[in-house]
């Protein structure tokens, strides 16, 4: 009986064992399969489809992480809540004096925010603008399309020299989807005229290459950070047609695109206190980046900006794109093992080293304005305020290449404490160029 017994319970032990590794197997050969089937095609994506939400019928993952984009979220030095940098930094408002800066510096919201923010700002309503905006506020390419008769070169030229409320006009919808990729093949992709052009002439200075074509040649992992170049970058409009252009011929540093910049002669305006021909930088993170230890070791915008994430058997970017401080155990510790206060205190010592650089540099840069506009005062004449115009140009540009850098430093820590310390020596030298002027002046 009990050899009869020990047969029957091996006989239900062997059945069990087999229920289990067919349901295992099964499993596995289920999560296979949806590993491989990434979407499920419901919608009829085209070039035309702009609105998120259609996308999102086939991406439901992605399209859920690009609609919290909209989310209101501040970190320490930065994030995405519209906040007015004007009231927190008032030295700004004499910084930019006589500029649309002046009016008007709400740090960015999300992707899914970028035209209506463009929209609301009061640089917009106060100081008439040109449709070059809608280059990166806007899922523009089918516009581009339409005005140019097909050509999206020849559409980009139109519609940047039209005003920015009649180019308003021809685009619905803020940068989504197709902006990043092929509604055919879902592929990473680069879609803006302005970046195609500036990678080219970057390429041609850097490397001796002709005619650099990233959609072509590019490595995938060169992708994910190309994507977040086409908009996170130093840009200018260029000519009467105000077309945006990327000053990068002669390189992506800061002295590099200054000096593009010296040799076209171009100037964003003149300060309203000091008479001096300045530059505004945009939002330089690309060139930032470019500079930081991040690039030099293969890292791309995506790994820390949208980590992946796993969904069931799928490994998909988070397309809730934002600051790494705000994901750190994601965005941070894969490749960094240690724990994610550690990381936090980490970012944030060397973004609070470069603010406290960056508020000397502003002080500096301010009690220059001082010097000059009591020169002016005094009845010191243009050539004989050449000279500290000249090194308020230069710390003007560095100061607000890293405060207009949506880093605070982090991107690339020693390059920025590097310009910072530029800029407060550049805007101090031009306060003892003033000081010679007036002594010289007395001594008369």
């Amino acid at each position: 009986m009990g050899s009869r017994y020990r047969q029957i319970l091996l006989m239900i032990l062997v059945a069990v064992a087999t229920f289990l590794v067919t349901m295992l197997l099964t499993n596995i050969r289920e999560r296979k399969q949806e590993a491989r089937q990434t979407y499920l095609p419901l919608a009829n994506i085209t070039e035309d489809t702009v609105d998120a939400a259609e996308w999102g019928k086939n991406f439901p993952r992605q399209y859920d992480g690009y609609r919290r984009t909209v989310d209101t979220e501040r970190t320490r030095y930065g994030g995405s809540e519209a906040f007015q940098k004007l009231d927190q930094d008032t030295r700004l408002r004499r910084i930019f004096a006589g500029y649309a800066f002046s009016l008007d510096y709400r740090e960015d919201r999300g992707h899914a925010n970028s035209l209506r923010d463009q929209d609301e700002t009061e640089r917009t309503k106060k100081k008439p603008q040109p449709g070059s905006c809608l280059h990166c506020h806007a899922s523009v390419i089918p516009a581009y399309r339409k005005a140019g008769g097909g050509d999206i070169r020849a559409g980009f030229e139109i519609v940047s020299a039209m005003p920015f409320a009649e180019a308003r006009r021809l685009v619905t919808h803020p940068v989504t989807c197709l902006d990043c990729h092929d509604p055919a093949t879902m592929q990473l992709r680069v879609t803006r005229p302005a970046f195609l052009a500036g990678i080219r002439a970057y390429y041609k200075k850097s490397q001796g290459v002709e005619n650099y074509d990233p959609n072509a040649t590019a490595t995938r992992q060169q992708m994910r950070s190309f994507v977040c170049g086409q908009c996170h970058v130093e840009y200018y409009f260029a000519g009467d047609k105000k077309l945006v252009t990327y000053p990068w011929a002669k390189g992506l540093r800061v002295e590099e695109i200054e000096a593009y910049y010296e040799e076209i002669r171009f100037s964003d305006w003149k300060h309203a206190e000091t008479g001096a021909a300045l530059l505004k930088a945009q939002h330089p993170e690309f060139e930032m980046w470019s500079q930081g230890i991040h690039a030099r070791s293969g890292v791309a915008c995506a790994d820390c900006h949208m980590p992946y994430q796993r969904e069931g058997a799928m490994k998909v970017s988070d397309h809730h794109v934002r600051s790494p401080l705000l994901n750190v155990e994601r965005a941070c510790l894969v490749c960094h093992p240690f724990p994610a206060k550690e990381m936090m205190t980490r970012a944030e010592i060397i973004q609070t080293r470069n603010a406290k650089l960056l508020a000397r540099a502003e002080d500096a840069l301010v009690a220059l304005i001082d010097e000059i506009t009591a020169a002016r005062s005094a009845g010191a004449a243009d050539s004989q305020l050449a000279e500290a115009w000249k090194l308020q140009r230069q710390a003007q540009f560095r100061a607000d290449f890293v405060n207009a850098e949506n880093s605070m430093g982090f991107h690339a820590p020693q390059e920025a404490a590097r310009i910072l310390g530029e800029a407060i020596d550049y805007a101090r030298q031009g306060q003892l160029a003033v000081l010679r002027l007036r002594a010289g002046r007395s001594a008369r």
